[in-house]
């Protein structure tokens, strides 16, 4: 069956701690949920927030192909009516065409009870005689329908009568158990015709499983937040409701071609948030189909239980982590991905692994850094090969800026070069460039993407060893290369010389022109 999905990242989603977007990532986030096919998009509250009332006037220009945009706000106030209340004239001018409203369905008692139903038909009736699409959400139904059951469903009735056009019932705290919100759901189902929607909070970790059972009783409406933004644990995660619903349960959502674009509209609302994408997030994270077990790998390659799905579905890939658990299988696999599966035989891998296991010892991640990885997979093929020697590298500091000075052994002579850089990893990573680039000017075109250093034994404090990893791109492709040292700097270093002597050798192994390089200047050859 059909299930509309309601993204609310751009509103409920930035209730989130330490999550901020400006109006021009809200505009960008907005367009990336129409080309993933988000039915509608809920851009903010425009009578409570300046900003969201600012998105608005902005997403005008917008260009949805598919989604419609939906603003955000509250019923009429008491004692007022809907043409006269400031919030309703907000939802009006921000110009959308859809409208989504809550109410409270915690009973108030006596003639508050009235009261409140009132307000919810007034403000419906109204905002469907100015023409607009009404979802009705209702505010903590769980917890009102365990209160009070019946004043609960009547609030849904008034709405429904009023002329909404979808009721959504919302677990506001998050705190309801799964089959409660199902058999909940299924009275509701009962009860109401039409389109029904659930909104789930996380604050029980079951946001997903409680939408996925919503909609087993007949729900045709999910809501949720990208990556589960949202206030304290977050909403449901859209990314594995919609994942879920497609692939597990046969539901249409967004269509199964649109799947593929779930990791990039993923990442792509991390970026913007500038938060990291959780690892370990289904469908998406970098780790979501990444295996390291030996039985595990085995089983990858083979073709038996690498996965519950093809991580191509949803734009992901899979992977295999190289640890002492990884085995030999894993060394295979990985060797495959680099197309140099034929060129070690039996007893050359259980060497590459035994070394993989000693690095790993000392504190190399390897599952983080796949160059450093097919570095060392090169240089097992092509023991002896340089194209360099380091002969000295300094790096100094002051309140004006850092130098480095690097003197390397490259060809058939000595050369040495200074660079005034944003810090001493970017002094010396640009000194190491001007001493290549006579010799190998392709270098030009490598560029440091990403930089992180993590403490491997906190205890130890600042006399801790250092583990610096180093993300590159030469415009086609990334990697990544780490370095192990007590000084900071030094560990940085390492993952920078690395990065350049993995991409010498590629370089050398495609380009002619290199390899005449390699033949006439490499030293220790």
């Amino acid at each position: 069956m059909k299930v509309f999905t309601l993204d609310t990242t751009l509103r409920s989603g930035t209730q989130g701690e330490n999550v901020s977007f400006s109006t021009e990532d809200k505009l960008l986030i907005a367009g990336k949920l129409d080309e993933l096919g988000i039915d509608y998009v809920e851009g903010g509250w425009p009578g409570s927030s300046v900003r969201d009332a600012e998105f608005f006037a902005a997403a005008r220009d917008l260009n949805l192909k598919h989604a419609r945009l939906a603003a955000f706000g509250a019923l009429r106030a008491p004692g007022k009516r809907a043409e006269d209340d400031p919030g309703i004239q907000a939802l009006l001018a921000a110009d959308t065409p859809v409208v989504s409203v809550f109410g409270s369905t915690l009973a108030a008692g006596g003639a508050g009870e009235e009261d409140s139903l009132a307000r919810i038909a007034d403000t419906v009736r109204y905002l469907k005689s100015r023409g607009k699409e009404v979802i009705y959400d209702a505010g903590h139904f769980f917890d009102g329908y365990a209160a009070d059951r019946e004043f609960a469903l009547r609030t849904l009735e008034a709405a429904k009568d009023a002329g909404a056009d979808l009721l959504v019932l919302c677990d506001t705290h998050g705190g309801t158990l799964t089959s409660r919100v199902a058999a909940v759901c299924a009275e509701v189902r009962r009860r109401f015709s039409g389109v029904l929607g659930i909104q789930a909070h996380n604050d029980a970790d079951l946001a997903v499983a409680n939408t996925l059972a919503a909609v087993e009783q007949g729900f045709t409406h999910v809501q949720g937040c990208v990556n589960g933004y949202g206030e304290r644990c977050g909403n449901a995660n859209l990314i594995s409701v919609v994942a879920n619903l497609e692939l597990k349960m046969g539901h249409q959502t967004i269509g199964r071609e649109r799947l593929q674009h779930l990791t990039g509209a993923a990442r792509l609302v991390a970026e913007l948030a500038n938060l990291p994408l959780r690892g370990d997030q289904p469908y998406v994270g970098h780790s979501a189909f990444a295996h390291k077990g030996g039985m595990h790998v085995s089983a990858v390659l083979k073709r038996a239980a690498g996965g519950h799905i093809d991580p191509k579905a949803v734009g992901n890939r899979q992977r295999v982590l190289l640890s002492d658990l990884s085995g030999r299988g894993g060394v295979l696999y990985r060797l495959k991905q680099h197309g140099l599966e034929d060129k070690l035989d039996e007893a050359g891998r259980r060497e590459l692994l035994d070394r993989i296991r000693q690095m790993e010892m000392q504190g190399y991640e390897l599952e983080a850094a796949e160059g450093t990885f097919e570095l060392v997979v090169r240089e097992a093929l092509n023991p002896g090969l340089k194209f360099f020697e380091v002969l000295s590298y300094e790096v100094k500091t002051t309140a004006l800026g850092s130098t480095a000075t690097v003197t390397l052994k490259a060809g058939d002579g000595v050369h040495t070069a200074t660079a005034a850089g944003n810090g001493p990893v970017n002094a010396l990573d640009l000194a190491l460039r001007n001493c290549l680039s006579s010799l190998y000017p392709e270098i030009a075109k490598v560029r440091l993407t990403d930089y992180k250093v993590r403490m491997l034994d906190a205890r130890k404090g600042t006399a801790a060893r250092a583990r610096a990893l180093v993300e590159w791109s030469d415009h086609r492709r990334s990697w990544t290369t780490v370095g192990i040292s007590e000084n900071t700097i030094e560990a940085s270093w390492f993952a920078l010389v690395d990065a350049l002597r993995l991409e010498l050798m590629r370089l050398a192994e495609q380009d002619p022109a290199i390899e005449r390089v390699v033949e006439d200047y490499c030293w220790g050859v």
